[in-house]
């Protein structure tokens, strides 16, 4: 395999070598005469002055194929939102439909700097498609929604248990009951049963809204978290999604447990959820990562504009102090790949060789004072020049592979779908 060299690339506050050998950073030193490098052939040599390097993003929570439905359905609440718009058109969409719009996340996410999304969605096969071909690593799954039928609850354990003969280093199976109020107490049980069994996560929103919260103390006398404990759903592999209304007891539950936490702020703040409590969250030593959530409530995939909001919100809320850039850094990068068990996150030898290269002569990074700071409160896309993904190049010098053919199947597909639902 040819190894990659980084010659001259800011990292750390100075022009370093950064050798990339098989998928994982292999050396970082003092940059060198390209004639020290004799010895490494064959050897992509790729000039990096005035260039830096920057983890890239591990996407905790996202359903992909709802790129189609981007500016679908805009300024409602969401149980108007899901009921009366988003789960109507769903119903219409075809697995070619979600293929498509998994391709489209997928180009979205490379170009904003995102090498890894966990999905939840109803495209299961067709995210698997989408992701082999497109080079990135991702956890995929299937949400769950109780429709009632005992078959059709037993075909989705019977795939949850068979998709796992399927893991890669690159590509893993969730299983994925959608929430409390869409997936019934036998159904949330058995789905945390098969994630243990087999080893692997299990995908759920929770707390999203006040509304289930007051709902879950009606109907159970428990918030939904202690809802999810009694049922046996948390754990260290359990991803919770928004976790936006939590009460004390909440957080000690969730920190026994070590489950993890998706903040996903553009789409709290879209469908007014609520303000992630942060500061709460971090005084009580709680894992917590970002997400976009799909792209009908964000309405992008882009994390860097996470990080910005996840930060400005917890500074109205606590105060200017809170959650500073180098903090939600860690959110959007090596915590996010640590909940997942990648060896990943960091520039660092040893670790898989996952990266964003940045150009510093962009107007947004001018003048470099604070890269990091640079990077959460002023950058944007236009900044990303090239994407590394487990050793190889996604996007280089802003060229993604076959992405006019991957705009117009998207556009082909979006329109035939709302003609259908017309």
């Amino acid at each position: 395999m040819t190894s990659i060299l980084l010659h001259q690339i800011w990292h750390q506050g100075k022009e370093q070598d950064i050798l990339i050998q098989g998928n994982q950073f292999a050396s970082i030193k003092e940059s060198e005469a390209l004639e020290n490098y004799a010895g490494y052939s064959p050897l992509k040599v790729v000039e990096c002055k005035g260039k830096a390097i920057l983890p890239a993003f591990y996407n905790g929570h996202t359903h992909a194929a709802m790129n189609l439905l981007r500016g679908y359905a805009d300024d409602m609440p969401l149980s108007l939102w899901l009921n009366e718009h988003i789960w109507p058109i769903e119903a219409k969409m075809t697995s070619e439909d979600m293929y498509h719009g998994v391709k489209l996340a997928i180009l979205e996410m490379i170009k904003t700097g995102t090498v890894f999304f966990n999905d939840m969605y109803f495209s299961w096969d067709e995210c698997m498609s989408a992701v082999e071909e497109m080079g990135l690593r991702a956890v995929v799954a299937d949400s769950f929604i109780d429709h009632g039928s005992e078959s059709y609850k037993d075909k989705y354990i019977a795939k949850c248990k068979a998709q796992q003969s399927k893991n890669t280093d690159m590509l893993r199976f969730a299983v994925a009951p959608h929430a409390i109020y869409t997936v019934g107490e036998d159904m949330l049980k058995r789905c945390a049963e098969v994630a243990r069994e087999s080893d692997t996560f299990l995908h759920i929103h929770l707390a999203e809204t006040e509304q289930e919260v007051k709902d879950c103390l009606s109907q159970h006398g428990m918030t939904p978290t202690e809802y999810l404990h009694s049922l046996g759903l948390l754990g260290p592999k359990t991803i919770l999604a928004h976790s936006v209304w939590l009460s004390q007891h909440d957080m000690d539950l969730l920190k026994e447990s070590a489950s993890v936490l998706v903040h996903n702020p553009c789409s709290n703040m879209k469908l007014a959820s609520g303000i992630f409590p942060s500061k709460n969250l971090i005084d009580n030593e709680l894992k917590v990562i970002l997400g976009t959530d799909g792209v009908s409530s964000n309405n992008n995939l882009d994390m860097r504009e996470e990080m910005k909001f996840a930060a400005l919100m917890a500074k109205v809320r606590y105060g200017a102090e809170a959650l500073p850039a180098d903090k939600v850094l860690q959110w959007a990068t090596v915590d996010a790949a640590r909940a997942f068990g990648l060896n990943a996150g960091e520039i660092a030898e040893g670790k898989l060789a996952d990266a964003i290269i940045v150009d510093l002569s962009n107007d947004r990074l001018i003048p470099n004072h604070h890269l990091v700071s640079n990077w959460v409160y002023a950058a944007d896309s236009s900044a990303i020049e090239s994407v590394l993904c487990n050793g190889r190049f996604l996007m280089e010098n802003h060229v993604v592979p076959h992405e006019d053919e991957i705009k117009e199947n998207a556009m082909r597909v979006a329109h035939d779908l709302v003609k259908r639902v017309k």
